[in-house]
């Protein structure tokens, strides 16, 4: 029988341990320090004159302070500015023992262990112990993050802020909310297009509640094996919980969060139930936010939105004529610059802020080709068709679809408020209406709908002599209301329905429209011109507006 000497294997390891702690140390003395830093940071050296000289180091720029030494990315930084102002020197050649030092201690250190582990495995074999199939570490690999951005990092969302506060407070503050008995959102779905921050706000509100940050894809938890997706929510969750307070996001949730339908998916299934089972109130989950993002709300699971679980909607939109001089003066604020931002503003709609993050990027890389300290105006300019018609393609408009949108809106705006339909914002870009979920309405409530539907119709054929695309969408919706309230809603004369009946309607709905904006036919006109002026109208500013007339 084969006896297991022990003291011979724990020498083995000792020394193995020894020499890798040794290679460590030199590498340490030996490895290059200079942290990497970014153009910000690099920009404000400059600025500040703290620099004594620069090291050109292949793709890098050491620069050197009284201090301290740092590195950026050659390509980051206006090179010309910097070399016409600071001594320049190369590099000397990298000493590369150091390195092959410590590959030859890592191997040995490797190899040590590949024996070691082999045989314990034999060992267990021979012991009849099944070796666990879990592997890995105990929490599944998910460790928190610790998010270093703040709201001041993130710019043109002031309203969406203000819905987060409380969710802040009571990540610092959970005992406050405790002692009250009050039970804050479960779950927050930001909802919005692509590229309009909704990561980079769910890092934020980690970052001003200075909390562990818990991101994961709704992608990773879709594996081919049954049970891993749902095992991997699990084991989120017991993380989250353990670091509490904490915040998790979950990056397009529509992934594993679709709709369960005809088209069954066993395992995308079990992993939805994991994840509702562990947002509902049968486990605790005291002082875990969870905050999901996804651009298709429309696929997402009934029981994913019921409350309890995402009982918070933040909707975020594309930014509007304010918020994109706001985005831009945020991403300008640490390059050298002289940009005219309003026209740059005026001149990107459809942007969304990572869009714009791109532009600013590709007008200082212009910039630097031609040899400037500044960024222009026209550099922007040069660089905004490339970002249109780069690989994700911008909704932008010209000078005429902006006119013909801002009197489109207009109408549906001026409409909505004449009406009594209630709205929170209209504008170039978007609409939010906001119709209530009623049980039970009226002929005239749901006409007044259909008349919000074709009022833009209406307004730019009586302004353009005109039908445009743009009001496909109206159209279709109107079409469905007229349909509905004919054939399901016995809405008519008879009780017979007919097609007839249905156009009847629409040429109702519009014939009054066109009453309606022959009499409020300034309101329209300023209306109009404000929206052009800052894309987006309130209701309470239409009225305003009305009152002045009427």
């Amino acid at each position: 029988m084969l006896r297991y000497k022990p003291k011979k294997k724990q020498f083995f390891i000792i020394v193995a341990l020894t020499l890798l702690f040794a290679g460590l140390v030199a590498y340490m003395l030996l490895r290059d320090t200079a942290p990497v830093i970014t153009h910000k940071q690099a920009n404000a050296l400059y600025t500040q004159n703290k620099i004594e000289k620069l090291v050109v180091d292949g793709d890098y720029i050491r620069i050197v302070t009284p201090e301290k030494t740092y590195k950026v990315y050659k390509e980051a930084i206006n090179t010309g500015a910097f070399f016409s102002k600071y001594k320049v020197e190369a590099a000397p050649e990298p000493w590369p023992w150091g390195d092959i030092f410590l590959f030859a201690i890592l191997l040995t250190t490797m190899l040590y262990t590949i024996r070691f582990l082999s045989d314990n495995k034999r060992r267990s074999v021979r012991s009849n112990e099944v070796p666990s199939l879990a592997g890995g570490r105990e929490d599944g690999g998910i460790t928190p993050m610790h998010s270093n951005v703040t709201f001041k990092e993130v710019a043109g969302i002031e309203e969406v802020k203000v819905e987060l506060e409380e969710i802040i407070d009571f990540l610092k503050h959970p005992q406050k909310y405790s002692a009250l008995d009050i039970r804050l959102p479960k779950g927050v779905l930001l909802v919005g297009p692509p590229g309009v921050g909704k990561t980079l706000v769910a890092k934020a509100v980690a970052g001003e509640a200075g909390v562990p940050f818990f991101y994961q894809s709704g992608a990773a938890f879709v594996h081919i094996y049954v049970g891993m997706g749902a095992k991997r929510v699990a084991e989120l969750f017991a993380q989250a919980k353990r670091h509490a307070p904490s915040i998790v996001f979950i990056d397009e949730i529509d992934a594993v969060g679709k709709s369960r339908g005809e088209l069954r998916n066993d395992e995308r299934e079990a992993t939805l139930n994991q994840l509702l089972t562990e947002m509902d109130g049968f486990e605790e989950n005291n002082g875990v936010i969870v905050i999901a993002a996804t651009n298709k709300i429309e696929m997402l699971d009934e029981a994913l939105l019921r409350a309890g679980r995402f009982d918070r909607r933040i909707h975020l939109n594309l930014p509007d004529m304010t918020d994109r001089k706001k985005i831009l003066q945020l991403y300008l604020s640490h390059k050298p610059h002289n940009v005219d931002i309003d026209s740059v503003a005026r001149a990107t709609v459809g942007f969304s802020a990572a869009a714009l993050d791109t532009l600013i990027n590709e007008a200082a890389l212009r910039a630097l080709r031609v040899g400037k300290e500044k960024i222009e105006t026209e550099d922007i300019e040069a660089v905004r068709e490339k970002v249109l018609l780069g690989k994700h393609k911008i909704l932008s408009f010209t000078d005429e679809e902006r006119k013909i949108l801002a009197y489109y809106q207009a109408g549906k705006a001026l409409a909505a408020t004449w009406f009594d339909i209630e709205f929170e914002k209209i504008g170039i870009v978007t609409t939010q209406m906001l119709f209530g979920e009623h049980e039970i309405l009226s002929k005239t409530a749901l006409l007044n709908r259909i008349k919000v539907y074709l009022a833009g119709t209406v307004v730019t054929n009586i302004r353009f002599d005109e039908r445009f695309t743009a009001s496909g969408h109206d159209i279709k919706e109107a079409k469905a209301l007229a349909h509905d309230m004919i054939y399901n809603f016995a809405m008519s004369e008879g009780y017979i329905p007919s097609e007839g009946e249905v156009e009847a309607l629409l040429k109702e709905a519009e014939g009054e429209l066109y009453a309606l904006f022959k009499r409020i036919d300034t309101a329209l006109d300023k209306v109009a011109a404000y929206l052009l002026d800052y894309e987006n109208i309130s209701q309470e500013q239409c009225r305003d507006i009305l009152r002045e007339l009427f």
